[in-house]
């Protein structure tokens, strides 16, 4: 049956039908919806895991028992799993094991733009690239046929442009498949050195194995149409190029980017007599072109940088320099096809009306204390008007980097400089550098906004919610009490909708010569279980137009006609404007 989905919801699609059993994730956009998708499959057993690593190794384990597994991060998410996946590629498999890796060119939400197909090469782990939704349900079969076959896990590599655009999908029946019993191999599954060394070996032959299958796999498609220029592109790059083209130029895809083929590239270049690699960030299909003796076109015309598109593509083209790529183009304007018919404001992200964290980072502002931020909604937190965060790395280095900051500059900083992670951040990698500051006993004062749930990547549940992923409830685990058994004596929680409050336990605590934990705990306002008061308004005759109302940046609060007014399609009633008011200007 013929469907519309999305690429994230077709890879789920595929893993339904391929049999998989077993699913565990961490959110991390955009990948999510893989995960949320495959839930809906009640054959399918998914769960949020506290994080990439542990997800990794859950699915590992399924394998290991007999069951087709799953997990999928997002790029920085395979950084954190990179540990078991390194490893599992010398072991090898039982059941089929699939791991989906969602790159995000362009960092629409990311803190880079690393490309995954790195750690593919690096870990010698197949990977296949779709470049649509049906290629999306297709590849993730695929991609446990290959496992079971070659004993290796697999990685399938999305994007947020193909795992957030809809496209026509072939639905086909789940296939069934027989548990495969676990059977004891030391020497296949303990990588101890005196194993691991001879494992080495295999995963080479494996390669080359890959190698061999790739080059007449289906997956690797070569379209001719008799053309002088000849494109290699993959994943997204390739509608782009078929949009731009259409059958006037030959053309590689490839859905397989490691091992990458030697022979049908070198047959597909002979043919041509202009190649050019149309590849999103690093030159790596480039890169191997090269060093099979093809001369290509590569990023010397292409940026290495950013997210391609159909305009970006044709002007490179038309700037190249090589006259037979600016005449493909020439007839050709992208910026007539594709430009909008008018400019679209740029909205940049702003914490919505009634965030939980605005009082908390209002009284971080206002007291000039120096912040080291964490990955999630609350890194909005450095944007104007508050200017709340000095830094942000990576999951968890909030509070990490706060110890060695502190440790390094001892009583210049203790005093004034705090990190701020999230209730699922912390969980995700928090614990362990809280542990750092306990065990080596730095001054340090740590706050987690709390906010009942994994907010920036859409409401997904996490250990310390008391739901599971489906919404049932589950394990919950209580922040005050882990926190206070890892050594941490001083722990207390404040709303952070009181600003009064906020600014004297931020006091309290960074007066206090130990470590210590603020709690700030309050629903996302978004949650719909949680109910709101209701919106405020301005009274105008008794607003005195001091603006103090706009330090807190709500996107409810705007100044019209002088008078400060409020927006009540997007108020919520949190009052905490209410508290920068000396006028009592507002009903509440």
């Amino acid at each position: 049956m013929k469907s519309l989905m999305l690429g994230n919801a077709a890879v789920a699609r595929g893993l339904y039908e391929a049999g998989c059993s077993f699913i565990a994730s961490y959110p991390g956009t955009p990948s999510t919806e893989i995960t949320e998708e495959a839930a809906k499959y009640k054959e399918i057993y998914c769960e949020w895991a506290p994080n990439e690593k542990v997800a990794m190794e859950s699915a590992f384990g399924a394998s290991l028992a007999g069951k087709r597994s799953f997990c999928a991060m997002k790029h920085v998410g395979l950084n954190v799993a990179s540990d078991p996946l390194y490893t599992c590629s010398y072991t090898g498999v039982n059941a089929g094991m699939v791991i989906g890796v969602a790159d995000d060119a362009g960092m629409h939400s990311s803190q880079n733009e690393q490309d995954s197909r790195h750690h593919a090469i690096a870990s010698k782990v197949p990977m296949l690239e779709p470049s649509d939704s049906e290629e999306s349900r297709e590849f993730a079969k695929i991609a446990y046929e290959l496992s079971e076959k070659f004993d290796t896990p697999v990685l399938i590599k999305m994007c947020t442009r193909v795992a957030h655009s809809q496209s026509i999908v072939d639905t086909e029946d789940r296939k069934e498949v027989a548990v495969k019993t676990y059977e004891k191999n030391i020497a296949k599954y303990v990588m101890s050195p005196a194993n691991a060394i001879k494992k080495h070996p295999v995963v080479e032959q494996r390669t080359k194995d890959l190698t061999a299958w790739a080059e007449t796999s289906s997956v690797n498609k070569t379209e001719n149409n008799n053309s002088k220029i000849g494109i290699i592109t993959h994943s997204t790059s390739y509608q782009y190029v078929k949009e731009i083209f259409g059958d006037s130029v030959n053309v590689l895809k490839l859905g397989m980017v490691n091992p990458l083929p030697v022979e049908l590239i070198k047959k597909f270049a002979a043919g041509c007599e202009t190649v050019v690699v149309v590849e999103e960030l690093d030159p790596i299909i480039e890169n191997h072109c090269k060093a099979i003796g093809i001369n290509v076109h590569g990023k010397d015309i292409l940026p290495i940088c950013g997210e391609f598109s159909q305009n970006l593509i044709v002007k490179c083209f038309k700037e190249s320099g090589i006259a037979s790529l600016a005449d493909a183009v020439k007839d050709y304007s992208a910026e007539t096809k594709f430009k909008l018919a008018e400019n679209v404001p740029v909205r940049p992200p702003v914490m919505c009306a009634g965030c939980p964290h605005r009082g908390m980072f209002y009284a971080l502002s206002k007291n000039k204390i120096t912040v080291l931020g964490d990955i999630g909604c609350y890194t909005l937190g450095s944007a104007a008007p508050l200017n709340a965060m000095e830094m942000t790395l990576c999951m968890g280095a909030s509070v990490s980097s706060l110890h060695g900051f502190n440790k390094a500059l001892k009583a210049e900083s203790e005093g004034k400089t705090v990190a701020v992670i999230g209730d699922s951040t912390f969980m995700h990698s928090g614990m362990t550098s809280l542990a750092t500051i306990a065990y080596n006993q730095s001054n340090s004062t740590v706050i987690i906004v709390d906010n009942s749930i994994t907010g920036m990547t859409g409401h997904q549940q996490n250990p310390t919610t008391g739901k599971n992923l489906y919404g049932d409830p589950a394990g919950r685990v209580n922040l005050e009490a882990l926190v206070k058994s890892m050594g941490i004596n001083r722990v207390r929680v404040v709303d952070p909708y009181n600003i009064e409050q906020c600014e004297q336990a931020l006091k309290e605590e960074l007066a206090a010569n130990e470590p210590s934990v603020i709690i700030s705990r309050r629903p996302c306002a978004l949650l719909k279980e949680v109910k709101h008061p209701g919106p405020i308004s301005v009274n105008p005759d008794k607003c005195k137009s001091c603006k103090s109302c706009m330090k807190i940046g709500c996107p409810a609060i705007s100044m019209k006609d002088g008078k400060a007014k409020v927006d009540d399609t997007l108020c919520v009633g949190c009052k905490v404007c209410t508290q920068m008011c000396k006028f009592d200007a507002f009903n509440v």
